[in-house]
């Protein structure tokens, strides 16, 4: 009798085992379909700051570091944060995308020349720069839609909270990580995350 209780309880744990073991591979097929099934940043074409087309899709296979930014902040000198990280790691498969966006204060009031300009003479900006755009409000660009809800991103809401708020995009085009403005773009977060230390 002693031993069919023993067995009873043996197999009531391999049982259990199993059924934990089966919902943690149903679970992380179904986080895989997500985020396969989500939007990546390879459907958006821009404008560059110069008004040539870019498409997002050159960038397959780069790790990507989108940030809005503006000329007149008190986090602007975070551009040559940007441009030293942009450096260091351009031959190692990252891209830094700047978007200027004037939703902040009126911290970006000039023309797409002007802010050229302006990041060449101050900053030695080399790192692609887009058009003026939108981040936040009823004008929201798409691509700023797709960076901050996650129906479109398959990860996470967001809400751009300030100027140079960095968004992390992996190698197949996805939602990494939201960083804050304030977190420097030399960071070791970014870094680790640039180097693929997590």
């Amino acid at each position: 009798m002693k031993n069919y209780i023993i067995l009873a309880a043996f197999l009531s744990c391999l049982t259990s085992s199993i059924a934990q073991e089966n919902n943690t591979i149903t679970n992380n097929i179904i986080m895989k379909n997500t985020k396969e099934q989500s939007q990546s940043i390879y459907q958006f074409k821009v404008k560059d700051i110069h008004g040539k087309d870019f498409d997002f899709a050159t960038l397959a296979g780069k790790k990507v570091i989108i940030v809005n930014t503006a000329s007149e902040c008190g986090l602007t000198p975070q551009y040559k944060q940007l441009q030293s990280l942009y450096k260091e790691f351009q031959d190692k498969n990252l891209v830094i995308i700047g978007f200027p966006a004037n939703n902040f204060g009126n911290q970006e009031p000039g023309s797409d020349s002007d802010i050229s300009t302006f990041c060449e003479a101050n900053y030695g900006v080399s790192f692609p720069m887009m058009s003026k755009i939108s981040v936040k409000g009823n004008d929201i660009h798409p691509i700023y839609q797709f960076l901050t809800q996650k129906d479109k991103n398959g990860v996470t809401d967001s809400e751009v909270e300030w100027n140079f708020q960095k968004y992390l995009i992996d190698e197949n085009g996805h939602l990494a990580k939201v960083i804050s403005p304030r977190t420097l773009p030399t960071d070791d977060e970014i870094k680790n995350w640039i180097k693929g230390i997590e």
